[in-house]
């Protein structure tokens, strides 16, 4: 194992996918004094070293626990409100409605909110709305049927925090609301009885990075310890908050937030619980989806998140959340069977959608701006955040994708680290650019007249370039070099125990050095499996997904018995009752 200290690792400037490897930063000494405090192989006490993990905080992080990191919902601006107000709801029997978001976050915070008040004793409605006919966040005209339905009492959730124009239409009606969201805010709030949102502009919680189903997780927590002090659990039995962790951690991970401090501590028990399958719906899905490991955040991120999101995006926006509410198991399965379908449904769209904005990208050539933006007619709104992220990977850069439906678009983003594209699309819809439009620094959604898009591109890529402080190039964070020989079970297990990995705390990517190409072929869907020679013949199997058609995937296929370097995340591959190490392939450069 070996780390330069400065210079591209390896020497390698350019990588077969366009990217320069370089070195994740890390304390030599720390390394090796983390590793030997806590009895751990030196590479990976570098990996520790590398994501700013201390002594003092190296015991946490290894066995990361909600008794340590959560916080005291209290601390929150308006929870208390909050509780208090929904606490009174569920003891006079009113009826409250849940208005969440179609994507993964906006379901779990809807499906354990509808759980928990419903063990509570409470009447729930929900409303998930439809991604075209209705778009994001709440509006009037479904705020008014949740009246009309008994709800004068209605929660958002992951979302709510500009809808100005919904919330005035329902405090007009008599109609009170409950924002709980974690989007970028306005200086100014809309009229609701509550906004909890660490967010917030006059919030100082240090908790920013929740997702939103952390949020409500915490107003959850502070209901309930409302409702025990007023004796309501004393002939009921109380909830047990600790079952619902497992949609805290799909949530989480699939939004994307950084897994560190609160996140880290809520994913890494909620995967302990989705273990159990005590969710019908989440253990359907997990079937459908051929999960029969352990999971973890890359199945939750990879495997469930995209099944759930498939209703909200191609299919039925309503059904990630009647899934995880489900108590039927015989519904259940229909219902993941849905999802899965609905699924493969948004990876032949997506995969179309892409084909055509990579081709309008790569005709507008590099123009140096920060930005890329690309527009279709008759693109499927459900896909266009998928495509954004995927764009954004492949050229390192923020990225925006629009659907353009006759006059108007809709159009979701997704940035890089350090650009808050969220930012930038608030000033835009504050500027007179944008319809409609909010987000965070990562990822961001918006309305556009189709007259605006280019003054748009430009407005984006002038605000963004103002964040810069230095040259886009595409990178890859390498945690450190080994032979293909070196790479073992033991190994990867000891690594995994530093998860879960995501955001913020990102799966170690280690470079395999001058490994032999004994074997290259092509197998499933266009993906390029490898089998490795290293030192001594000591040997490696590794595959790079999606890839034969790419520049790299076609010159490893065609570099048999070539010496490569290799990089990616290794995984133990357990096939027929056996275990063996297994390099998933994210980058590649030819051996000088």
């Amino acid at each position: 194992m070996s780390v330069p200290a400065t210079g591209a690792f390896l020497g390698i400037e350019r990588s077969l996918t366009g990217r320069r490897w370089q070195a994740r930063p890390g304390e030599d000494r720390l390394a090796l004094a983390l590793s030997q405090r806590f009895g751990l192989p030196e590479l990976v006490g570098r990996v520790l070293a590398s994501r700013g993990i201390g002594l003092d905080a190296a015991e946490s992080h290894l066995n990361p626990t909600l008794k340590q990191a959560l916080p005291d919902p209290s601390h929150l601006r308006d929870l208390d409100c909050a509780a208090a107000r929904l606490a009174q709801a569920v003891q006079a029997g009113e009826t409250v409605a849940i208005f969440g978001d179609y994507d993964v976050d906006g379901a779990t915070s809807t499906a354990l909110l509808t759980l928990y008040l419903e063990a509570a004793g409470a009447r729930v409605l929900t409303h998930i709305p439809d991604r075209v006919a209705e778009g994001y966040g709440p509006n009037a005209a479904a705020l008014a049927r949740l009246q009309a339905a008994g709800a004068k009492l209605v929660v958002t959730v992951d979302c709510g925090t500009t809808a100005f124009a919904a919330l005035e239409a329902a405090a007009a009606a008599g109609q009170e609301v409950i924002v709980v969201d974690h989007h970028a805010a306005e200086a100014h709030l809309p009229p609701a009885l509550a906004v909890v949102n660490p967010n917030r502009l006059d919030e100082d919680s240090p908790h920013r990075h929740l997702a939103a189903v952390g949020v409500a997780f915490l107003l959850a927590v502070g209901l309930n310890r409302v409702l025990r002090a007023a004796g309501w659990f004393q002939d009921r039995r109380e909830p047990d908050l600790m079952r619902w962790l497992d949609l805290v951690a799909l949530g989480t991970v699939c939004d994307v937030v950084p897994l560190v401090g609160v996140n880290r501590a809520l994913v890494a028990q909620g995967l302990k619980v989705m273990a159990k399958r005590g969710n019908p719906g989440l253990a359907a899905l997990a079937d459908v989806a051929g999960l029969k490991e352990r999971p973890d955040s890359t199945h939750l991120g990879f495997l469930l998140g995209p099944r759930v999101n498939a209703g909200g995006r191609v299919g039925e926006a309503g059904l990630g959340a009647r899934l995880m509410t489900t108590p039927d198991p015989e519904e259940a399965a229909a219902i993941a069977r849905r999802l899965d379908d609905y699924n493969r449904d948004r990876q032949e769209i997506e995969a179309a959608v892409l084909a055509e904005a990579i081709e309008q990208v790569e005709s507008r050539g590099d123009d140096g701006l920060p930005l890329l933006l690309a527009a279709g007619e008759g693109w499927h709104q459900g896909v266009i955040g998928i495509v954004a992220g995927r764009l954004k990977e492949r050229y390192g850069r923020p990225t925006c994708v629009v659907a353009l439906d006759g006059g108007t678009g809709k159009g979701s983003g997704r940035s890089v680290i350090g650009l808050d594209l969220g930012a930038a699309v608030i000033a835009a819809r504050q500027a007179g650019l944008l319809l409609a439009g909010g987000g965070h620094a990562m990822a961001a959604g918006f309305t556009v007249a189709a007259d605006r898009v280019e003054d748009l591109r430009l407005f984006l890529a002038e605000r963004l370039e103002a964040q810069k402080t230095g040259e886009l190039i595409p990178l890859l964070d390498l945690d450190g070099a080994l032979d293909a020989g070196a790479a073992s079970v033991e190994l990867i297990e000891t690594l995994a125990a530093l998860g879960p990995f995501g955001a913020g705390n990102p799966e170690p990517v280690f470079a395999v050095t001058g490994a032999r190409i004994a074997r290259a072929s092509v197998v499933g869907s266009g993906h390029v499996r490898l089998d490795l020679t290293g030192g001594g013949g000591r040997r490696l199997k590794a595959i790079a997904f999606r890839a034969a058609d790419s520049e790299m995937g076609m010159t490893l296929l065609a570099s048999a018995g070539a010496s490569v370097h290799l990089a990616g995340t290794l995984r133990v591959d357990r096939w027929q009752g056996n275990a063996t190490p297994q390099l998933l392939v994210e980058d590649a450069a030819i051996a000088r």
